[in-house]
């Protein structure tokens, strides 16, 4: 069983840098993707990043290029988010997901933690 506790989340000024954190365990050799998601009030959740569990590659998406970085730690199982030059529009709550190999889906999800930047 997968479980993933984020942290890190809190109320930051625009231009300022958050540091998002995911705990996760369980994990097995059947994951191969970790990723970041969010949610912003009354808006659909959508794809922020995504890292390849064993091989470290990266994928990010186009609203937060050259701003945020995925990483993780396989000898802690922790995954990470860096957030630089943080906006207004980046105000959500972030989730953590888990996707294993044999699922196009990611099926394990954290509660989520809340960022909010202020202007």
């Amino acid at each position: 069983q997968v479980q993933l506790v984020e942290s890190g989340g809190g109320l930051v000024q625009a231009g300022g840098s958050l540091r998002l954190s995911c705990a996760a365990s369980g994990l097995s050799y059947s994951t191969t993707t970790m990723g970041w998601f969010r949610q912003a009030p009354g808006k659909e959740r959508e794809f922020v990043a995504s890292i390849n569990w064993i091989g470290g590659s990266t994928n990010h998406a186009d609203s937060v290029k050259g701003r945020f970085a995925i990483s993780r730690d396989k000898d802690k199982n922790m995954v990470y988010l860096q957030m630089n030059n943080l906006k207004p529009e980046d105000t959500a709550v972030y989730f953590c997901a888990a996707k294993p190999g044999y699922s196009m889906r990611y099926l394990y999800w954290g509660q989520g933690t809340q960022v909010t930047v202020s202007l």
